[in-house]
């Protein structure tokens, strides 16, 4: 098909007016025209020679400039009313593909649909070219990407700050049954999205000495830093439901201050003359670099102030810009630490204030804590970090010596709450004295917060009763719980249309601005009708996802199976270890009786481990490779099958989440702060199989007990487990099922060509039973076979539809209000 293309003008509205979404015919003549003009204008080729990423670029351009107005509009709204704003720092903001998302939330798809469509171009092929921006690793990115739609969608005023990854975190690649990592180049082809802000650009310091000015007035501390780089922000606008409010993200490139050394250049040093800008470009290349090694370690720390401190030093000038007195911060900003990594938020605070604005050390200490809010994620001791004391003062001595201050003020505070006890103090301290001077950032984070919020309900109580226990009963009334929520616009208008399609008629229209009514579903979930429309939706989802396996792996998939699902990031606190022997336990009872009445399953693990995790690393391996075992034995006839599909990401859980039938949430009681994905599964019909742990306990409570699966231990009963020891030989020998599998990986039925190789997993299973897999074994195994019983009747209708009807709680939007009205004070309409 040839293209002609015209030139039009566009008219800017005046005073910048929105653009609002105009249905019909000419509005997507607009839009083609629109197109047409970016394809010559910014890929600067004839029509003819466009490829497909070019009419990708054009498309998201197009887009992008509608938003824009809405963007303008809704930052000068917020500005002359003198709204407070909310500024959300995260190390991580998993987006994933902007194109779709943004079209559905301008209301403008089937009109964009329509418009490229027009032109030729398949547009499912277009929205693929798409790369997921690679800002993020799981769950803690997912989350402040769906807060940040949210508060858009709320018409709260916010910024997301973050890092501008060029790497993210790693490309993951399954070989021969290994993960393999190799860098992420979704910014290869440019990107749409973002705004390069070169005029904001922020100094950030490093190392150097300090100089204590006593003759000042009053006498304050001089740091002479040794090294500089620059922050530059880029802006992406995340745009709320309707288009009615939009967002920005900023997220920070690191730049050497000079780009190169001439004088070494010219000498014929011409890698050594480029090597303080890859010092400071690091910084910004990739997400969580392994902390194995002393360089390692320090350039997290790096990461974490670059971004900290870029993102203060731009809050504070935007507060002095539009209010001009800096005392007045707590009223005008709310900053929120998306866990323990912007925790140096707290002294960096402090400095900018005492140092730069000359606030009194009292004064500047109320404006920080009135101001900062930290949300903890989890009570594993390596996710709260710590920092060697060394590092700190080689590397930012000031904010050391601000610690240092900030902790002696704490602890005279802990002592006329708890008198000369050493054991309390050395517990709240903000300093751990043992092996070694380091600083404890969760403390740190706690301390300089007037709010401290955990993310599900039994997550909040157990940092009152563990982790923060001593510091809780130091400051009472300072933790809260906020329960984390899912955007349903993403996670089920945008995932699973034809759900969607079908919630409307049955529910009305108003279903998407008001997932409440949700609950009407109820009425119909025992309806045989209904049930059928229900199913033949949750079938073609199937048939879409087993196409994908089929075309990835190879591994051809039954799509009236059961799809059991178990899609996170790979730790041994999740446990897909026990999903993978309980896999070993039901191949060896399918080969035992062949004939029985067995449900055909198919088992779907995705998810990254660590790179330097070498547990999880094997667990995926041992995965991989039992799935080579079970998929090529003909004596089981398709019964069972096992797939790794590699590379999650959101992209990948868009297309997995609506093909779900059973949600795999199996974490450790007591070890899963929250979890989301458990949230979005259930609310595309998946039932989930799960632990008391994190918010399954919330999901039990609203959709009921007939309507999820419970088994294992309860948190206490975990604590009191483990007190006993880790030795499961007492356990294994009660269970043959569980003996049977662990002889199997030891003899190598399952690595023939390397007989030891999953030898440190089946120690693990005898000897080191920390997470608690083999003594929740038996429970699982039984419990799956109830799920086998339940499978394909109207009885598992029902409880799916009833999954989908009482998730409306689950929404960030609720979260999100829940943030406005008690740790923000950011009223509401």
């Amino acid at each position: 098909m040839v293209f002609e293309f015209s030139p039009k003008r566009h008219r800017v509205p005046e005073n910048n007016a929105s653009i609002r979404p105009r249905s019909g015919d000419d509005d997507i003549a607009e839009i083609k025209s629109a197109i047409l003009s970016k394809i010559v204008l910014v890929a600067g080729k004839d029509v003819k020679r466009a490829n497909i990423h070019d009419w990708y670029i054009a498309a998201a351009l197009t887009l992008r400039d509608r938003i824009v107005y809405q963007w303008l509009q809704s930052d000068r709204a917020a500005q002359s009313r003198g709204d407070k704003r909310v500024y959300y720092l995260s190390l991580e903001f998993l987006i994933g593909r902007l194109l779709t998302d943004a079209l559905t939330n301008m209301s403008l798809m089937e009109s964009f649909r329509t418009a490229i469509e027009d032109l030729g171009i398949d547009f499912d092929a277009l929205r693929d070219v798409e790369p997921d921006a690679a800002l993020g690793n799981g769950g803690l990115g997912r989350l402040a990407a769906c807060f940040m739609e949210s508060m858009a969608t709320l018409a709260i005023p916010a910024y997301g700050y973050g890092i501008r990854y060029e790497h993210g975190l790693f490309r993951q690649i399954i070989s021969n049954g290994w993960q393999e990592e190799f860098p992420e180049q979704w910014l290869r082809s440019g990107n749409p999205w973002e705004f390069e802000r070169g005029d904001v650009v922020f100094d950030i310091h490093y190392g150097g000495r300090l100089e204590r000015l006593e003759q000042a007035d009053p006498p304050r501390t001089l740091w002479i830093p040794d090294e500089t780089i620059q922050a530059v922000a880029y802006d992406t606008p995340v745009v709320g439901w309707r288009g009615r409010h939009v967002n920005a993200l900023r997220l920070w490139s690191a730049r050497a201050v000079d780009p190169m050394r001439l004088d070494t250049f010219n000498s014929g040093d011409h890698l050594g003359a480029m090597s303080e800008m890859a010092r400071a470009e690091a910084i910004s290349k990739f997400l969580y670099p392994s902390d194995e090694t002393p360089a390692g370690r320090e350039l997290r720390l790096r990461q974490e102030y670059f971004f900290v401190s870029a993102s203060l030093q731009d809050i504070l000038d935007r507060h002095l810009h539009t209010d001009g007195d800096i005392r007045s911060l707590p009223s005008h900003a709310a900053i929120q630490l998306n866990d323990t990594h912007p925790s140096l938020a707290v002294p960096e605070l402090m400095r900018l204030l005492t140092d730069k604005y000359q606030i009194d050390w009292g004064d500047a200490w109320d404006i920080t804590t009135r101001t900062i809010s930290y949300t903890n994620h989890t009570l594993l001791p390596e996710a709260l970090e710590t920092w060697q004391a060394e590092l700190f003062a080689r590397m930012l001595p000031r904010h050391l010596d601000i610690i240092y201050r900030i902790n002696a003020d704490h602890l005279t505070a802990a002592e006329k709450h708890s008198g000369a006890d050493s054991r309390f103090s050395a517990s709240v301290s903000l300093i751990d004295e043992t092996g070694g001077r380091r600083v404890r950032m969760g403390h740190l984070a706690f301390v300089g917060s007037h709010r401290i919020n955990g993310v599900s309900a039994m997550h909040s109580e157990l940092m009152r009763e563990t982790v923060f226990a001593d510091l809780n009963s130091l400051y009472p009334g300072r933790i809260t719980n906020k329960t984390n929520g899912i955007t349903f616009r993403r996670w089920l208008h945008q995932c699973n249309p034809k759900l969607t399609s079908l919630l409307q008629d049955a529910c009305g229209g108003a279903v998407l601005d008001e997932p409440e009514r949700l609950r009407t579903l109820e009425r119909l979930s025992d309806d045989h009708a209904f049930q059928q429309k229900f199913q033949a939706i949750k079938r073609a989802n199937k048939v879409a996802l087993a196409r994908v396996i089929t075309d990835r792996l190879g591994i051809v998939v039954d799509p009236t199976a059961l799809f059991d699902v178990q899609i996170k990031r790979i730790h041994e606190y999740k446990r897909q270890l026990l999903n993978a022997i309980e896999t070993v336990a039901l191949y060896q009872a399918i080969l035992a009786n062949p004939e029985g009445n067995w449900t055909p399953r198919i088992k779907i693990f995705a998810g990254k481990a660590a790179a330097s995790y070498r547990q999880a690393k094997l667990i995926i391996k041992f995965i991989n490779d039992i799935g080579s075992v079970i998929n090529n034995d003909p004596a089981i006839r398709g019964l069972l099958k096992v797939v790794f599909i590699p590379n999650y990401n959101v992209s990948a859980a868009e297309v997995i989440v609506p093909a779900s039938d059973l949600s795999e949430q199996i974490s450790t009681a007591g070890m899963e702060a929250s979890g989301t994905g458990n949230m979005k599964l259930a609310l595309n019909g998946a039932i989930t199989i799960g632990t008391l742990d994190g918010a399954n306990i919330e999901i039990l409570e609203h959709v009921g007990e007939d309507n999820i699966f419970i088994f294992g231990m309860k948190a206490d009963e975990v604590v009191r487990h483990r007190a006993t020891g880790l030795d499961a030989t007492d356990v294994i020998s009660s269970s043959p099922r569980l003996a049977g599998v662990i002889e199997a990986i030891e003899r190598g039925v399952f690595s023939p060509d390397d007989v030891s190789r999953f030898a440190p997993i089946a120690h693990a299973l005898r000897f080191l039973d920390h997470y608690l897999v083999s003594a929740d074994f038996e429970d699982y195994y039984r419990t799956q076979r109830a799920v086998d019983m339940k499978w394909g009747g109207p009885e598992w209708a029902r409880s799916s539809i009833l999954n989908v009807a009482r998730m409306a709680w689950f929404s960030s939007d609720r979260t999100i209000r829940e943030y406005a009205e008690d740790i923000w004070n950011i009223p509401l309409t």
